[in-house]
């Protein structure tokens, strides 16, 4: 094999035709410049376009090490004059347009930041901290443009939102329960923000929607109702115990601090240490936790009363003939509202105002279990990060990590 198709070979650019190699200062420079039949076209579209001019100069690319050298790859800097994008750069075998870096390095860097932390990719790949970020938003643009719309065929959806970064900074996102992908993500938290995914969904795609599932917050359900008002709209499970769950432990910080306040540090002291009892669930409560949930049931009927009205919430979906559950469920809105404990009687009116969503869920036991999923990836990946500056880097990270939109490394190409 010849030395110019053996370095074709190890670039991974067959429609490139390398002129030479040179090794300056300890990088290794190879010349090349793309075969005739697709040396004149817009670096845009790729449409054929007439030459406009030679440029100014020669242009280069980062390329993937060989070894421990770095390299480059370096061709003139060619312009083009396309009849829709008009006088660009032209396209180049081996990069993306706009790029600093090769095709294969970008997808490296990509593929590579989906599974560590940003700062090994830095300091493997020898780039600059925001430079991963670019390169991921690129990268996912080139997948969205080559594949199809990832919003076709979309008919059970989840919805919720999450926080990135320091203060209160939120991206909405929706995920498909019949693939468990993540379709889409904006950043914002509100009516507007779910308007926009409907928007871009279409009128006659959102005829198609049959199931939606999300929590408790108001604006996704106005939303839903606009766009999707023939859609069963299914409460996810999780957050309705976790009202209850809140309830529970107000009613205990209310105990506590009635304890702390009538002289009794000891009694403080136990019922702060009792909160783990009472959130876990029975079959998993160690033999010390047990003990302690008995005493709780000996001294304190009021909190003992909050324990086994959260429970019985959470055995409302354990349920498993969804019509028994919907009689439970309203029999534990009457209690809960009866009880006498202001926290329930509060999250009794707001399960109340939500009761046909929730017999929904207990009917098609769809919940938000694959979106919470996801969610608790997109935590990981901003953990790693330490943070980012815009959503716009999150989003791309996480669209190529849970949308299906990673590259293959150029090894497995």
């Amino acid at each position: 094999m010849r030395r110019q198709s053996v370095l074709r070979r190890l670039l991974g650019y067959e429609a490139a035709v390398v002129e030479g190699v040179e090794f300056d200062r300890g990088v290794l420079v190879v010349r090349a410049r793309p075969v005739k039949r697709v040396a004149s076209r817009c670096g845009v579209c790729g449409r054929r376009s007439p030459g406009y001019d030679q440029g100014r100069g020669e242009r280069a690319w980062r390329a993937l090490d060989f070894a421990s050298t770095r390299v480059f790859v370096s061709s003139p800097a060619v312009r083009v004059c396309c009849p829709v994008h008009g006088v660009v750069a032209r396209r180049v075998p081996w990069a993306r347009h706009g790029a600093r870096h090769t095709t294969g390095f970008e997808d490296q860097v990509a593929w590579l930041a989906t599974e560590v932390s940003q700062a090994a990719v830095v300091e493997l790949m020898r780039v600059a901290w925001r430079t991963v970020g670019a390169i991921c938003e690129r990268v996912l643009a080139d997948g969205l443009a080559g594949r199809p719309d990832r919003l076709e065929g979309l008919s059970r959806i989840g919805v919720d939102e999450i926080g990135y970064g320091k203060g209160q900074r939120y991206v909405t996102i929706v995920v498909c329960h019949d693939t468990g992908r993540l379709v889409w993500c904006e950043a914002g938290r509100d009516a507007a923000t779910l308007d926009r995914f409907f928007a871009q969904l279409g009128r006659e795609r959102c005829w198609q929607i049959t199931h939606v599932s999300a929590d408790m917050a108001r604006w996704y359900h106005a939303s839903i109702r606009r766009h999707v008002p023939d859609a069963v709209t299914c409460i996810d499970s999780f957050h309705v115990v976790a009202l209850a769950t809140q309830a529970l432990d107000a009613v205990r910080r209310e105990v506590w601090n009635t304890a702390r306040r009538g002289g009794d540090p000891q009694g403080a002291r136990w019922l702060n240490g009792a909160r783990w009892a009472l959130w876990k669930n029975p079959e998993d409560l160690t033999g010390r936790q047990a003990a302690t949930l008995e005493l709780i049931a000996e001294r304190n009927e009021p909190l003992y009363r909050a324990y086994l009205l959260k429970e019985q919430l959470r055995e409302v979906f354990h349920e498993p003939d969804w019509q028994r559950a919907t009689k439970r469920l309203d029999i534990w809105i009457e209690w809960a509202a009866t009880s006498g404990l202001a926290a329930f009687a509060k999250a009794a009116t707001t399960i109340r105002g939500f009761r046909d969503q929730i017999t929904t869920t207990l009917r098609y036991g769809l919940t938000n279990a694959r979106t919470e999923a996801i969610n608790t990836t997109i935590r990981l990946i901003c953990r790693r990060a330490y943070g980012f500056h815009s959503a716009d880097a999150m989003i791309a990270l996480a669209m190529l990590k849970l949308g299906g939109y990673r590259p293959s490394l150029p090894t497995t190409a």
